[in-house]
């Protein structure tokens, strides 16, 4: 990062979807150079491109212009595949360089890459994110950051302005790891609150009545709200997060404990009807809209 103040180093970021387009949006209203790459999805690239972006022809490319390089996509493969390769960010990526996977990734496969970039005198921070694209927006993010240490010191004024809530979380694959564990906690609790509504229907007892006594006790919580807000209410959008990508990140909660040695209990069932609605025509739907999948699984 030499010859660049750290409060404006130039950012690179990869994988404007609706997050990364809000990000990079807030980071250009912070005043921040940026250099973008996008996939097929051109509508989030070309709107920062049109407040002053610099598009990228390659990840290579796009490295050799940052000192912070971030990427935001959905899968470890899609990040490894940005990484890697004669065009990919570790082809190009300057000595002394950090580069931030916000993604929601596998802890192996972000220790390994954590390897290879410190292997040519850069850093690689896992920081993935709590919170909505809206709060993206206006830099009120949760960010679960772990990985080098004097690295996350280095570019926390930068991890400042995105995100609320900044946390240093230690070692490489720490903040992938707590993610996952929380994941698999929200969506547990999700899946068990609609079936609950689901098992109303078949016991002849009204959806609202249960979530009024429920709410009343200590298991009340945001994600039996958000649940409620489509299965009484019929707002989906509550909880903007897609079954398809759910049943991701619970498939990537179970990997990562069987890579631990272990075989997890509690999310089985989760993931099994997470993978089974997501095959059977909801992988575009929210999580809320589980209730959907349980009320027709007990319909037979």
């Amino acid at each position: 990062m030499e010859g660049h103040p750290m409060s404006k180093p130039s950012i690179g970021f990869i994988g404007l979807g609706m997050m990364g387009g809000a990000m990079v949006n807030r980071l250009q209203d912070r005043g921040y150079n940026v250099t973008v790459l996008g996939n097929r999805d051109r509508t989030y690239l070309d709107a920062a491109i049109a407040r002053g972006a610099t598009e990228a022809a390659t990840a290579r490319e796009l490295a050799a212009a940052s000192d912070i390089v971030m990427l935001c996509m959905g899968t470890s493969e899609q990040v490894e595949g940005r990484m890697r390769g004669p065009d990919g960010v570790l082809a190009g990526l300057r000595k002394g360089a950090v580069v931030i996977d916000f993604g929601t990734s596998l802890p192996g496969s972000t220790k390994q890459l954590a390897t290879e970039v410190s292997e040519i005198e850069g850093q690689y921070l896992d920081a993935p994110l709590g919170r909505t694209p809206s709060h993206a927006l206006d830099g009120q993010l949760n960010i679960m950051t772990a990985g080098d240490k004097v690295a996350f010191d280095a570019i926390e004024p930068v991890l400042k302005d995105l995100g609320e809530n900044v946390f240093y979380l230690g070692a490489s694959g720490s903040g992938h790891t707590i993610k996952l564990i929380n994941n698999f906690f929200g969506m547990t609790v999700a899946n068990a609150m609609a079936e609950a509504f689901a098992m109303a229907d078949v016991a002849g007892v009204a959806r609202d009545q249960l979530y009024d006594v429920m709410a009343a006790g200590p298991l009340h919580s945001g994600m039996m709200d958000f649940v409620k807000a489509y299965g009484v209410d019929n707002d989906p959008n509550q909880l903007a997060f897609a079954i398809k990508n759910a049943a991701k990140d619970l498939g990537y909660y179970a990997r990562m404990a069987e890579e631990s040695g272990v075989n997890s209990v509690m999310s089985t069932g989760t993931l099994a009807a997470l993978s089974d609605a997501r095959d059977s025509g909801q992988a575009d739907d929210m999580v809320s809209q589980m209730v959907d999948y349980y009320a027709k699984r007990f319909k037979g």
